[in-house]
C-alpha cells in the first residue's frame, strides 16, 4: 500500500529539533467542591511550559473569563526567587496565578506561561484560604506528574 507525502514526512521542526506540541487536556475535582471541575490544558515543550487553567460546574454555561496570564522564568541568579511578569491582569486570579507560574519555573527550571481563570466561589465553603491552597496543591501536583514521563522536569 502507497503512502502519501504527507504521511512521510517527518514532525515539525523546531529549532532543528522534532517537537510535539500536542497538548494535554485534563480534568479534577475543585478541593471541597461537589460538581465542580479545574480544566487543564498543558503544552510542554522542549525550553517552555503553556498552562491554561479554568473551572466549570456541570449547571455552568461554557463560558469563561480569560483570567489572568503571566509569564515566569527561572532566575540564574537567585533559583530560590523565580522572576515573572504579568501579561494580563484580572485582580481575582493574579496572585495565584503569579504564585503558581513562580513554583512552576522553579521547579521544572523552564519558562512557564500561565493563563488561570479558576475561581473558588463554588468551593464548599465559598474560596476559603484553606481551599484555594488545596487546589494550588493539586494543580502543581498534577502538572509535575504529567511532564515528569517525558523527562522534561529537571
Amino acid at each position: 500500500m502507497a503512502t502519501t507525502a504527507a504521511e512521510q514526512a517527518p514532525p515539525a521542526l523546531v529549532n532543528g529539533l522534532h517537537v510535539s506540541t500536542k497538548p494535554i487536556q485534563l480534568s479534577f475535582p475543585l478541593p471541597h467542591s461537589q460538581g465542580t471541575r479545574i480544566h487543564v490544558h498543558l503544552t510542554v515543550r522542549e525550553k517552555s511550559l503553556v498552562l491554561f487553567l479554568t473551572t466549570a460546574s456541570g449547571e455552568q454555561a461554557s463560558s469563561a473569563s480569560l483570567g489572568s496570564f503571566v509569564y515566569a522564568l527561572p532566575n540564574v541568579n537567585d533559583p530560590s526567587h523565580p522572576l515573572s511578569t504579568a501579561l494580563y491582569t484580572v485582580s481575582s486570579t493574579l496572585d495565584f496565578t503569579t504564585r503558581l507560574s513562580k513554583v512552576l519555573a522553579k521547579r521544572t527550571n523552564k519558562p512557564v506561561y500561565v493563563g488561570n481563570s479558576i475561581s473558588f466561589a463554588g468551593a464548599g465553603l465559598g474560596g476559603t484560604v484553606e481551599e484555594e491552597m488545596d487546589g494550588f496543591k493539586r494543580v502543581v501536583d498534577i502538572v509535575i506528574a504529567e511532564i515528569q514521563p517525558t523527562g522534561t522536569n529537571s
